[in-house]
């Protein structure tokens, strides 16, 4: 049997980063609606500059934004309609958070993202499982915690990382989840690194389920360092490796994805902020086929 680095050379490495050729000539290229950005990414400068650091990302050309929970929750230690404004006035809009579990529970999370607009809470982590059978639990948490959401106008998420991407009992975790959550009720995430240095083919499994993968995490893969799995030395900026970026987005936009956010943990430059200059500049170049 092949290893894991031939295995992903010759599947979703080789296959994202052919050549694409366009078919119509004529056609008029395809812009992403809205650039946005996960803020863990920029978790340093936000801790120290909320403000500044959201200035500077707003300057930089991002009109939207994920939160997470860190040391101040998910609004940054204001409250959510101060948070907003703040936002809001370096043009930023708060689309979503990922969510840790909190001791003022779920719906009151729901309820203080549903006051300012927000879209949707994300589920960022449950972590591997040794039973496929835990999977069917989370799947049906999901769909209660989506069913909160709906209730307040918004939608509940999940973001696999690489784990739902290893079988447990002969199965993909994912395909499990997909599989048995209601999507009327649970959108996901889908983290195109993972997806693929995990050996999957992200388009794929966003036409397999369309209407399904309504946000995403982008960041790419490196050429010169095939990875053995999916750690953080393979990450590399935007436009920098094998990820097919230009075709996989618009087949995203076709199958209904909505929110397209940069994230990225691991930085060739000196700080995250001027990685993420890179990576905008990288999106406002980049035209969809």
């Amino acid at each position: 049997m092949p290893n894991r680095r031939n295995f992903i050379k010759n599947t979703s490495l080789l296959a994202l980063s052919l050549p694409l050729f366009k078919n119509d000539l004529f056609a008029s290229p395809q812009k992403l609606p809205a650039l946005g950005i996960q803020l863990y990414m920029v978790k340093e400068n936000m801790q120290k500059d909320p403000k500044g650091t959201l200035k500077k990302l707003g300057n930089m050309g991002y009109t939207q934004i994920e939160s997470y929970a860190g040391p101040g929750g998910i609004f940054w230690g204001c409250s959510n309609r101060e948070f907003k404004k703040i936002a809001g006035g370096y043009g930023l809009t708060l689309i979503s958070s990922h969510y840790d579990d909190d001791p003022v529970g779920f719906e009151k999370q729901v309820e203080l993202a549903a006051e300012i607009g927000m879209k949707y809470l994300i589920c960022p982590w449950k972590g591997p499982q040794k039973s496929i059978d835990n999977f069917k639990r989370f799947a049906d948490e999901f769909n209660r915690n989506g069913d909160i959401c709906k209730k307040h106008g918004m939608r509940f998420g999940y973001h696999p990382h690489d784990y739902p991407y290893k079988k447990v009992d002969g199965q993909l975790p994912i395909d499990v989840l997909l599989a048995n959550t209601d999507k009327e009720l649970v959108d996901f995430q889908m983290d195109y690194y993972y997806t693929v240095t995990e050996g999957q083919n992200p388009e794929r499994y966003i036409k397999k389920h369309p209407h399904r993968f309504k946000l995403c995490h982008m960041r790419d893969v490196l050429k010169q360092r095939l990875p053995k799995s999916s750690d953080e030395e393979s990450a590399c900026d935007l436009g920098q490796g094998i990820i097919n970026y230009p075709h996989l987005l618009s087949t995203a936009l076709n199958d209904g994805m909505k929110y397209f956010f940069v994230e990225q943990s691991r930085f060739y430059h000196e700080t995250p902020l001027q990685s993420a200059k890179v990576n905008i500049e990288y999106l406002k170049r980049l035209q969809l086929v």
